[in-house]
């Protein structure tokens, strides 16, 4: 395996971080990491429209169908330079998830009516998936879908469901057939949010954010041009859009990021008369953590390698979910370390940023809602049976 960039990968490299560094402006930048929900929103907008504009926000979308047209090699390369940036990354349900979907496997008025509006972020976009004690048995779901004439009346709860305040539309696994194995019977939807019966609930995190919520379904009204692909047959569908989604929530690229930020940090705080980054301990765990970064993204390349040749990611995107999870998770424990008492500071306590710790905050915040990252997208441990059944034969 070569994995080496060539001369025309590398000018690409430079021409992507020649973008960012001009359309990534500092007002973009604070809006987007706005508390205010209304401004937040508009900032994703206007972000991934200048994207559009550029002819970049589709990166894993083939061209007939408005995407870039990218080999997996350039849209990793933008990956890395957008982590190295700090750029904000698309909000993946509607670009990362449901359109590959609907380009697959949607009839052409669906791919007529949806595609061009996720591409110009003139919808947003929601996952209905895991439901209120399923954990992360998704199989399990009881969102039920009843026929009535031409509709479905669905009838059910989903729950950790990312920006669905802000959501026009939300993708939906819901339950047609109770008969034979629980994978059987389901169906995938495409429902309108402001359909009469939706009720979303919002659920503020640990990390005192509110980005989640759950969805009541309370006879609403779907009609049956919404179904992609055939009933009952959801789940097939369903693995397509999961396997490329754990391969993203390795987050390769931005934990680089954090583990530079880290080392930034590191070298600023001083103890006794010497760095933190200069003790033998700290070194030794930011060195076994870039260890494991480095072989988890080389083991991506070969995934990146395989797919160019025509492969499909299947159990090495269980592999990277759960590896890649697990040292996000592990970075932001070290830049907890790192903060020390400052952690307990209050995003608007002045006295952290006097004292040049208001990093503190920051670190508390994505320790808090990093916990997630091991459960959400499929479980660690659902991983490892995913695993261990296609790998091992267990």
């Amino acid at each position: 395996m070569d994995t080496s960039f060539t001369a025309e990968e590398n000018a690409f490299a430079e021409e992507v971080r020649a973008f960012f560094a001009q359309a990534y402006d500092d007002d973009l930048r604070a809006r987007l990491e706005s508390s205010n929900p209304t401004i937040f929103r508009a900032a994703v907008i206007e972000w991934q429209k200048r994207l559009h504009a550029q002819g970049w926000i589709a990166t894993g979308w083939p061209k007939e169908y408005g995407g870039t047209g990218w080999n997996d090699t350039q849209s990793f390369i933008y990956e890395t330079e957008r982590a190295a940036a700090g750029v904000r990354d698309v909000i993946p349900f509607g670009l990362k998830m449901v359109g590959p979907v609907i380009y697959a496997f949607g009839t052409d008025e669906q791919k007529e009516r949806f595609l061009p509006k996720i591409l110009e972020s003139d919808e947003w976009w929601c996952q209905g998936y895991s439901e209120p004690g399923s954990g992360s048995d998704l199989a399990s779901l009881k969102t039920r879908a009843d026929i009535d004439g031409d509709d479905y009346i669905i009838n059910g709860a989903k729950i950790w469901t990312s920006y669905a305040q802000h959501a026009d539309w939300i993708f939906c696994l819901v339950r047609t057939n109770s008969d034979g194995k629980k994978q059987q019977g389901i169906t995938f939807l495409l429902i309108d949010m402001a359909s009469p019966g939706i009720k979303v609930n919002p659920i503020v995190s640990i990390d005192g954010h509110h980005s989640l919520n759950e969805v009541e379904f309370n006879n609403v009204r779907v009609p049956m041009a919404n179904r992609i692909g055939e009933q009952d047959k959801g789940w097939t569908y369903a693995k397509a859009l999961l396997a490329h989604e754990r391969t993203g929530i390795a987050g390769v690229a931005d934990s680089k990021r954090g583990l530079t930020q880290l080392r930034e940090l590191a070298a600023n705080e001083v103890n006794a008369g010497r760095t933190l980054l200069s003790d033998p301990l700290f070194q030794k765990r930011l060195s076994d953590i870039e260890i494991e970064l480095m072989a988890l993204e080389f083991t991506e390349l070969r995934v990146l390698a395989s797919v160019a040749v025509g492969g499909a990611p299947g159990a090495e995107s269980s592999m990277l979910k759960i590896k890649g999870t697990e040292i996000q998770q592990a970075i932001q424990q070290l830049t907890m370390d790192v903060a020390g008492y400052y952690q307990g500071m209050l995003p608007n306590d002045m006295s952290a940023e006097q004292l040049g710790h208001d990093f503190g905050s920051q670190a508390r915040q994505a320790f808090m809602y990093g916990r997630a990252a091991t459960v959400y997208g499929g479980s660690n441990e659902i991983q490892k049976n995913i695993m261990a059944k296609a790998v091992l034969g267990l």
